[in-house]
């Protein structure tokens, strides 16, 4: 997925980040703001790992974003159209 879409889309996106890194904080999303280097500064920084790990990590979530995340809620039912 192009990142300019990811960060475009950060706050739609903040929970299924969540998912993939757990140990990152509400207060680490906010300070990243969509920027994919903060992102994988972050990871290095909570998880421990290598900066170029953090790196691949980011990519490989980047590659699996799904077209379906970015549906509008349909407000009537609170549900994303499949």
């Amino acid at each position: 997925m192009n990142w300019e879409r990811i960060e475009g889309n950060w706050k739609q996106l903040k929970g299924k980040m969540k998912e993939q890194w757990g140990k990152l904080t509400d207060d680490d999303f906010d300070v990243i703001e969509g920027r994919r280097e903060q992102l994988a500064g972050k990871i290095q920084e909570r998880y421990g790992i290598a900066r170029d790990k953090a790196e691949a990590q980011v990519s490989d979530w980047s590659d699996s974003v799904q077209e379906a995340w970015f549906d509008p809620v349909d407000p009537a039912t609170g549900r994303r159209p499949h």
